[in-house]
């Protein structure tokens, strides 16, 4: 993500610590909605096989894609309770599973 996008995700936590607070329901509350992303990703994808008969093909390639936004920017915004950086927690986790993935990670995270 860019400076700019973490920038709007930060505002957006602003704004939904000051609609609902920043307890541990909040927080679980934040968890939980990343899991309802995730059930919405998997809905979008078995829509676009045809894989419920009685439903047919329901979802296109970019349904799927959209939800997958949603999982990505609710994760960022839950990863703000967890770290002061969130940014640099995601790069730090980007560099370490190109390091352990890619054949020349080393030369593709510099």
């Amino acid at each position: 993500m860019t400076p700019e996008q973490w920038a709007t995700v930060r505002r957006l936590v602003d704004w939904l610590d000051a609609a609902n607070g920043r307890g541990e329901q909040e927080t679980a509350a934040r968890l939980l909605k990343l899991g309802e992303e995730t059930g919405e990703v998997m809905q979008a994808y078995i829509g676009t096989t045809g894989q419920n008969p009685r439903k047919g093909r329901t979802h296109a390639a970019s349904d799927v894609a959209d939800e997958l936004c949603d999982v990505i920017l609710t994760a960022a915004v839950a990863l703000h309770r967890f770290t002061d950086d969130p940014a640099a927690a995601l790069d730090r986790k980007i560099r370490q599973v190109a390091l352990r993935s890619l054949p020349s990670a080393s030369d593709a995270v510099d």
